[in-house]
């Protein structure tokens, strides 16, 4: 990996922390939010799912705009509004409030996943990409071990406004980062300046065989991942015996030991193939699913083992996942392509936290039952994105 790709994989990965930090703060928080709103787990659910459906529509809609621009100006516009919204987070006064500003963030954090995976493809290897994604996704680790118990702390010593403000104040230098260091990318544009109507890119990306079973692949995988993910937390304090300040271990190790794992996962993906790398950590990541969502009071120490195994299978699906899905396509098409990954992505995390939120009651004495349910069927999803994963390949037919 050259210098000039690694400063660019830095500012991806940095853009990458902070919008997969301002999604995943609301975890800890299920139980504070519940607490202070006086709110079900339903309607917890609604905060989670209300960001990811405006993420999936606005996915959808960048899909026709993306590959028209440099992606470099695009990123700016973007990250702009992403930043903006987090801001409005931090101001909101109650619950409905909230759920406006998680509206307005995720118009822009959804293109913004898309768009860190389109330069990406954009600027390193097929053979390298692995690696690179493990890179970016060591993202969500650092979020995990730093982000999410500093933002739990200040919101428990300050308010539960605090960590949206603080995450809005880090994306300034991030901003400079996208100005200094993203170059121009708009080898994808087209050069007589004609581009393709909506239909014509739908036509593109659905009525190829191998883009559609990337794209189940990945949002089968969703659903699996976000039906279970939003009651973690809530469920821990409720059944298990946590304490709301033990949540934070939860995201500390896990975010930790996936710091060391992400890139030797990506590397490992490049070495003996994307799909094998895959399907392994589909087996294992099955385990500690069925573990946490049927667990009963024990202790702590046991009960972060269990999570933090979680952490280290469920991202090492992703990464190989990630890596198959930008090589599955053209590169002319790659950012729609994406924007609409990530919008049916948004669209089925939405679907996965909705309903397990459904599913999952509390009773009167504050414990939450069906969260069992919910395991199961995560547990069926993710064998189904394998079994699609099984059939995608390359953009020129090749396996990986």
């Amino acid at each position: 990996m050259t210098k000039k790709e690694r400063i660019i994989l830095i500012t991806l990965a940095a853009i990458n922390f902070t919008n997969i930090m301002d999604f995943m703060i609301m975890m800890p928080l299920g139980p504070v939010l519940m607490d202070i709103f006086k709110i079900t787990p339903k309607q917890f659910g609604v905060i989670v799912s209300s960001y990811t459906f405006s993420a999936g529509i606005s996915g959808f809609i960048a899909a026709f705009l993306v590959d028209r621009f440099d992606r470099k100006p695009f990123l700016i516009v973007v990250y702009t509004g992403f930043i903006l919204g987090t801001f409005a987070c931090s101001l909101a006064p109650n619950y409905e409030m909230l759920v406006a500003a998680r509206i307005f963030t995720g118009l822009f954090g959804g293109v913004l996943g898309a768009l860190v995976l389109s330069i990406v493809g954009d600027v390193i290897a097929l053979e390298r990409r692995g690696e690179a994604m493990g890179f970016i996704m060591a993202a969500f680790s650092i979020a995990s071990v730093l982000g999410v118990p500093f933002g739990y702390y200040i919101a428990d010593k300050i308010s539960w406004h605090a960590p949206f403000l603080f995450l809005a104040i880090c994306g300034l230098p991030i901003f400079y980062m996208i100005w200094k260091f993203i170059p121009k990318l708009n080898n994808h544009v087209a050069k007589d300046g004609i581009h393709p109507n909506p239909f014509e890119v739908l036509q593109k990306i659905f009525s190829v065989k191998n883009n559609i079973y990337a794209l189940l692949m990945m949002m089968i995988l969703m659903i699996g991942h976000f039906s279970i993910v939003p009651f973690i937390s809530p469920y821990m304090v409720a059944n298990v015996g946590f304490e709301k300040s033990d949540v934070t271990f939860i995201y500390f190790f896990g975010g930790l030991l996936t710091i060391v794992t992400s890139r030797y996962i990506g590397k490992l993906a490049d070495k003996i193939g994307k799909l094998k790398v895959f399907t392994i950590f589909i087996f294992l990541s099955l385990i500690p699913v069925f573990l946490i969502t049927n667990m009963p009071h024990i202790q702590l120490w046991i009960v972060l083992i269990v999570t933090s195994l979680f952490f280290v299978f469920s991202g090492g699906r992703f990464i190989p996942a990630q890596a198959m899905i930008t090589g599955a396509v053209k590169p002319e098409i790659r950012g729609s392509y994406m924007s609409i990954s990530s919008a049916l992505q948004q669209f089925c995390a939405g679907i996965a936290s909705y309903v397990a939120g459904v599913i999952v009651v509390q009773q009167p004495n504050g414990h939450l039952d069906g969260y069992n349910y919910v395991g199961y069927l995560a547990i069926v999803a993710t064998l189904i994105s394998l079994l699609m994963a099984r059939r995608v390949k390359t953009a020129d037919g090749k396996s990986f």
